[in-house]
Order: structure tokens, then sequence, then C-alpha cells
């Protein structure tokens, strides 16, 4: 079964996926970062070729509000693009957005956030679990599905799902470790996404040395290093 199967209706405007994750092939995830610290947690990422940041949306949304805009100023004309995670509801990614994300990812597929992200021309990552998931994502409008929790799913579940699904892109986030980023772009992931190992203490130099190991195991697996 092709994920544009005949009788699925039209397929909806597709934002792409933003230049630099494609590059770096990672995702940084940040919870709970402190505003003040935000600054450094990029700086780290760029020195290690990571191009792209989630931000959650834990409680207290309202600090991660604050961070995620200290972060798309800060990242404002450099290589860094800034997003929001953890968006659970329409209400929580137009606040998002508002604050300066300029994509979207989520743990759940809801595939009205999605449409309406790709309405807007924002690029959607919705987590999924099972095909099912990963194919409604997707006609909604995703610019990629997030396979997760990936430490869940696994490598083999990945390279299954390329066969029926070979032009959806897949993120494995949940788990993902240095040791198998790597592993999962072999098996047929487009990105990988990194959270609590690659960030860390948040000190700019341990994170761009954590980065440039994620992004070259990427690299290797991809067969460009």
């Amino acid at each position: 079964m092709s994920a544009r199967e005949e009788g699925a209706g039209p397929m909806p405007r597709r934002p792409a996926i933003p230049p630099g994750l494609l590059r770096g092939g990672v995702v940084a995830i940040g919870r709970r970062i402190d505003p003040a610290r935000v600054a450094a947690v990029i700086d780290g990422l760029a020195g290690g070729g990571v191009e792209a940041f989630e931000l959650t949306l834990n409680e207290p949304e309202a600090d991660a509000l604050v961070a995620i805009g200290a972060a798309a100023r800060h990242a404002t004309g450099g290589t860094v693009a800034i997003g929001a995670g953890t968006v659970s509801s329409i209400e929580a990614a137009g606040r998002a957005l508002d604050a300066g994300a300029t994509f979207l990812v989520m743990p759940h597929t809801d595939p009205s956030l999605v449409a309406w992200a790709a309405e807007r021309g924002v690029p959607a990552f919705p987590g999924a679990m099972t095909p099912s998931e990963v194919l409604a994502g997707w006609r909604a409008g995703a610019a990629a599905v997030k396979l997760f929790p990936a430490s869940v799913v696994g490598l083999a579940f990945v390279r299954e799902l390329r066969g029926p699904f070979p032009d959806i892109p897949l993120i494995p986030t949940g788990g993902v470790t240095a040791e198998t980023a790597g592993d999962y772009i072999r098996v047929g992931a487009v990105a990988v996404g990194l959270g609590s190992w690659l960030i860390g203490d948040g000190l700019v130099e341990g994170i761009a040395a954590r980065a440039a190991r994620v992004v070259r195991a990427v690299a290797d697996a991809r067969g460009l290093a």
C-alpha cells in the first residue's frame, strides 16, 4: 500500500522539513530550559553541527514560551531552527508560533492540529507509534513523522515501515543514543531526535562535542563522512 493510495483524496499542502534539520540529521530536544541558558545551548549545538532545536511546552507553559522567545531571538540570522515540542492543541501551537517557533512537534497524532499547521506553512512532526498513526499524520500534511518512543518501536520497526511507506520521512525520537543514531539512519530514518544526553549541563563546549559526535555518526551512516 502506498501512502498516496488511490481514493485517499487530494494531499494537503505540505511544508518542507527545515533544511538545517536535514543537513545535520539531528533534532536537539530541550525540556524546561532556563531562558538564561538558551543562548549557550544554541551556540553549543551550532558549534557541533546540530541545526534544529526543539523546546518542549512542559508546564508551566509560560516559562517554556519565554525560553522559545529567547531562543528565537538568539538564533535570528543563524543556522539553528527553533521549534516547539509537546504541542498538544491548536491553541498551544498558536502561542508557540507567536513566541517565535518555526516548527511544531507533537507526542501524538492529531490530524486536525497537523492540518492547521500545514495550512499556515508551518512544518509539523506528529508523534506516531503505529502504521495507522504514521499514515494519518502524513495525510494530514506532516513534514515528517516522529516515531515515538523509538526505544519501544526499535530499529526493525523503522526498517519495516520503509516498505509500505517509502515516501514518508521518519524521525525516531525517545531513547535514541549516540551509539544508535547511525543505526536508525541506516535503516531508513531521515533524522533522529535526542534530548537530555545532548543538552547535558548546558555548557557550550560539552554540547558542541556531543553534538559533533552525533552529527558525525549520522554522516557516517549516510556515507558522507
